[in-house]
């Protein structure tokens, strides 16, 4: 089979003849593609890819059981970064498309141009608006970006300070990458003035916790969106919702996320028009004057307060999960072709988005979020509905062919349906279906929506 390669930023070719795939004149085969990560977010994203690019080599670093149903997994961890650069070079992949913050903050993008290895993903400078987010609360009140009034600490007098100070509720945040875990949401001065000491006295988040943000609290509700940019130019996805909290009715304490369900009605075109004029450009703009052009996927956790105005509750820098696995089985084919322009510094383009409703449960082993059990065997029905997929986040597979728990989060299972009932009833009652025993998860994914609708 031949083997073709992409043209990278410079424009100059890689490996082999160009595929112009924005005319659609040649197919993907031969097209070597990398995915990095391991979660189901890489696992929905190389389901998107491999729906666009049945012929391409599809390969996962390291993936997981799932993903070595699409594609081949090999045995370098996403935070390797020289053992990532050494299998793109001796693999001669095409495109390295980056899923978790972990590299990205590490700077796999710029070793990858560094090598002329084509990549999808933000530079570790512009990573830094996930990364740190002391930086990303600097860039937006100098962009004149609506977000919580803030302070940020490396010494903890000085918090305890500005926390006995500061009205209740608050909100204490470690600046660095913490896994969906460092942001703690405080009723009284007490309980913040206890997670800043865990921070910048325990290290309890280790690294991750040698600065924090203390800000406002905001009321309202959350909406994720997601913007594909070179920098300049960005196209939105279908906005989507989160559920942070481990129990139902928004109960318990905070995760990297129990389900997600897209679209939203709060997500009116009129306020999506807002999100990106009030928000997402003018961050873009003060990217680039800061000389850290983003380019890649712009995750923005927004907050709609209460009179229907957007405000950024935090920047990520990659595509968000459990939101990416709702959102791409809404889309028609074509997202491949957008993350390769975004990835020669092109436009993205536009995407169409499929009519009807997903609904995405995540299945959590027991003590999840803080030590999951791991180890149990996991039965997934063969036959489960087709409007039905299982996407593997914490899963493993020994030599025994038996399908285990491997993590927190074990499984995303994403309904598709043409209400949101109809989609939340797939996903739940195939969650049910699922089984092992350490098993957790919530029933009420989609639950405000469902009360507006």
């Amino acid at each position: 089979m031949r083997r073709a390669g992409w043209a990278r930023r410079s424009g100059k070719a890689a490996d082999g003849p160009h595929l112009d795939l924005l005319a659609g004149r040649c197919s993907y085969d031969g097209v070597k593609i990398l995915v990095v990560g391991s979660g189901g977010r890489e696992h929905a994203l190389g389901w998107s890819i491999r729906r666009d690019a049945p012929d391409a080599f599809l390969f996962f670093a390291p993936g997981n059981p799932g993903t070595a149903d699409l594609g081949t997994n090999l045995p370098v961890l996403a935070h390797d970064i020289d053992g990532l650069v050494a299998l793109a070079n001796e693999r001669h992949i095409d495109l390295t498309i980056i899923g978790p913050e972990v590299p990205l903050a590490l700077g796999l993008a710029d070793r990858l141009e560094a090598a002329g290895r084509l990549s999808f993903g933000p530079t570790r400078a512009a990573a830094r608006i996930e990364s740190s987010k002391a930086f990303a609360k600097d860039l937006m009140h100098r962009a004149g970006v609506p977000t919580a009034a803030s302070r940020t600490f490396r010494t903890l007098p000085d918090a305890l300070g500005y926390i006995d100070r500061h009205a209740e509720p608050l909100v204490v945040k470690a600046s660095g990458l913490a896994a969906g875990k460092g942001a703690v949401v405080c009723a009284t001065r007490n309980e913040a003035a206890d997670a800043a000491r865990a921070m910048l006295e325990t290290h309890t988040l280790g690294d991750a916790g040698l600065e924090v943000v203390i800000e406002e609290f905001m009321e309202g509700e959350e909406l994720s969106v997601f913007a594909l940019t070179n920098g300049r130019d960005l196209t939105l996805l279908p906005a989507a919702q989160d559920h942070k909290r481990l129990e139902e009715g928004d109960r318990g304490p905070n995760t990297g996320g129990m389900g997600a369900y897209s679209p939203v009605s709060l997500g009116t075109p009129a306020l999506l028009a807002r999100v990106s004029a009030e928000i997402l450009e003018p961050t873009l703009a003060a990217m680039i004057a800061a000389g850290s052009q983003f380019a890649g996927l712009l995750y923005a956790g927004i907050m709609i307060s209460p009179g229907g105005d957007p405000r950024v509750v935090e920047f990520n820098c990659r595509f968000g999960d459990p939101e990416t696995q709702t959102i791409l089985p809404l889309l028609r084919p074509g997202l491949l072709g957008a993350l390769h322009r975004v990835a020669r510094g092109e436009s993205p383009g536009p995407l169409e988005r499929l009519p009807g409703y997903t609904v995405t449960t995540v299945l959590a082993s027991r003590g999840y979020p803080g030590s999951p059990q791991k180890g149990a065997a996991i039965t997934i029905p063969a036959d489960l509905d087709r409007n039905v997929a299982v996407f593997h986040a914490g899963t493993t597979r020994g030599e025994d062919g038996v399908l285990r728990v491997a993590g927190g989060r074990v499984l995303n299972v994403t309904g598709t349906g043409t209400t949101l009932h109809d989609a939340q009833r797939r996903s739940r009652e195939a969650a049910e279906r699922i089984t092992f025993a350490t098993r957790i998860f919530r029933r009420d994914i989609g639950w405000r929506e469902l009360a507006r609708t």
